[in-house]
């Protein structure tokens, strides 16, 4: 992550960046990325969308890994295209989309860190300052241990929280149940 940070800084250079270069070139006024606070956070959502390609990969394989004659036996009950990818194909690929799911929710807080430390130290104007941040600013910059290690369980317990509540979100999903039939 750090050199694909450092790789994003090149590419966002106010100054010599190719981005920059790029938006000049069709007569666009180029932002300052990781100098406005206003831009600095969509600079960080455009570098993160690089990890898109590794689950639409995922996703490909788990759509080409779907066996013909179910795909055959819609077709011949009428199933359109819309029809056979909401009812046949996104619930037999649920399981690998829960997967990716669970794994993006938990490396959110871990890789946002790096790249967020590398880019802009939790700045312009605290506009990229996150938890981790914090933890990192505790117990590193000012040796408050006690301050870093409290925050740091709450990291634990907001990432556990949003997994659990995905699980059980997926798992009304899987088992089709609405309000009144809770099940965990």
């Amino acid at each position: 992550t750090a050199a694909y940070a450092l790789a994003w800084l090149w590419i966002f250079n106010p100054l010599f960046g190719p981005l920059n270069l790029l938006l000049r070139a069709v007569g666009l006024f180029p932002p300052n990325w990781f100098i406005d606070p206003l831009w600095a956070r969509p600079a960080l959502v455009l570098m993160s969308l690089w990890q898109v390609g590794e689950g639409f990969l995922v996703s490909l394989a788990a759509l080409q890994d779907l066996p013909d004659e179910i795909e055959d036996a819609a077709r011949i009950d009428g199933a359109g295209s819309w029809g056979l990818f909401w009812q046949i194909a996104l619930p037999l690929m649920a399981p690998i989309l829960l997967l990716l799911m669970f794994r993006d929710a938990i490396l959110t807080f871990q890789e946002s860190f790096t790249t967020i430390l590398l880019t802009t130290d939790g700045g312009p104007y605290y506009a990229t300052y996150t938890l981790p941040m914090f933890v990192y600013e505790q117990g590193y910059d000012l040796q408050a241990f006690g301050t870093a290690s409290a925050a740091l369980w709450v990291v634990y317990g907001l990432t556990g929280a949003i997994v659990i509540a995905l699980w059980v979100i997926a798992r009304q999903w899987q088992i089709g149940t609405t309000d009144e039939t809770f099940v965990l």
